[in-house]
């Protein structure tokens, strides 16, 4: 599968979320995934890292108005770059050509990373089912908008998002759903990513 993985751009080599990120990154090559990352720096940086150091292939999806505000370039680890000219193009494109995505810790960025994922896969506009949210703070962050805002938020709809506290737990979340996509392949017949 294609697998978009968003989070935070802070953190550093030797942190634990850049050694978790680093640990998903490996594991998902290590099962032939292809993974899209922003493409530059902090979590972007360790799962790519994580994946070409074995052996996988890391889509960077890159773009102007970043590198005009900060000035980065796409980390080491990138094997193929996709460059975009606006923030709203980058993340349609880590979105749109994605069949699962998951989400680290991270800032404003991650959140509309999710957001956005969400509201596409409740329009049924993408073909992602679901987003994985890794960690305890994602969850503290969507009972406190269950909490207060969820009489905007029927129960159907928030099915699409998972919750996950480990690497490994989330590894096994997607070797769940690629089980079942396969299946579905098999069953509907061709799909580009599969």
């Amino acid at each position: 599968m294609r697998i978009s993985i968003f989070g935070g751009s802070h953190p550093q080599p030797g942190d634990i979320a850049y050694e978790n990120a680093l640990q998903l990154g490996k594991m998902l090559a290590e099962r032939g995934h292809t993974i899209l990352t922003g493409g530059y720096i902090g979590t972007m940086e360790a799962v790519s890292r994580g994946a070409v150091e074995s052996g996988g292939h890391v889509i960077g999806v890159t773009c102007d108005e970043i590198e005009s505000w900060r000035s980065v370039g796409p980390n080491a680890w990138v094997t193929e770059e996709k460059r975009e000219r606006t923030l709203i193009d980058r993340l349609s494109t880590l979105i749109q050509e994605c069949d699962l995505a998951i989400a680290l810790p991270g800032g404003v960025g991650t959140l509309a990373e999710i957001a956005i994922t969400w509201n596409q896969i409740i329009l049924n506009v993408i073909k992602t089912p679901i987003v994985i949210l890794i960690g305890p703070e994602w969850r503290k962050v969507m009972e406190s908008l269950l909490n207060t805002l969820g009489i905007y938020i029927p129960d159907k709809i928030r099915e699409y998002i998972i919750y996950s506290n480990t690497i490994t737990n989330t590894i096994r979340l997607v070797d769940e759903f690629s089980s079942e996509m396969r299946k579905k392949v098999n069953n509907e017949g061709g799909h580009e990513h599969l």
